[in-house]
């Protein structure tokens, strides 16, 4: 019985500090991942995800305050962007830097702000295009 009740504290028990994305949408939807570390600018995808789904992008303690989200609906079309610009690639990449993308044979797209408060956990909720992409602890 006291076996039982631990595995249970466990599995109930939330992440500590972890950075997630919830698919709010009925889509398959592909998300990339901005964001600031020690060492300068960071871009990172693809992270593919079912339609109503969650993944975690970055596991342990939060790199920065602010991340920056770039998603496409792979099923119905649209996208979620911002104006903060960064490099991205059509395939599975970790990039350095945001200046120069183009020169450097990346693509260019548009990323979203999402504050965590500075939070050691936190979840993106995306919802459908259009709609304002949502967070918390």
């Amino acid at each position: 019985m006291g076996v039982a009740a631990c595995l249970l504290a466990l599995m109930t028990t939330p992440a500590l500090a972890d950075l997630r994305l919830c698919n709010q949408t009925g889509s398959k939807v592909g998300v990339t991942l901005g964001y600031r570390d020690a060492q300068g600018w960071v871009t990172e995808g693809w992270w593919d995800l079912k339609p109503r789904s969650c993944e975690t992008l970055q596991k342990g303690a939060l790199a920065a305050q602010f991340y920056y989200l770039y998603a496409v609906d792979y099923t119905r079309g649209g996208e979620w962007g911002g104006r903060a610009m960064m490099c991205t690639r059509d395939t599975a990449f970790t990039i350095r830097g945001v200046e120069d993308c183009l020169a450097r044979g990346f693509d260019r797209n548009g990323f979203i702000e999402v504050d965590t408060g500075q939070q050691k956990n936190w979840t993106i909720q995306l919802s459908d295009p259009g709609q304002p992409v949502t967070g918390g602890p």
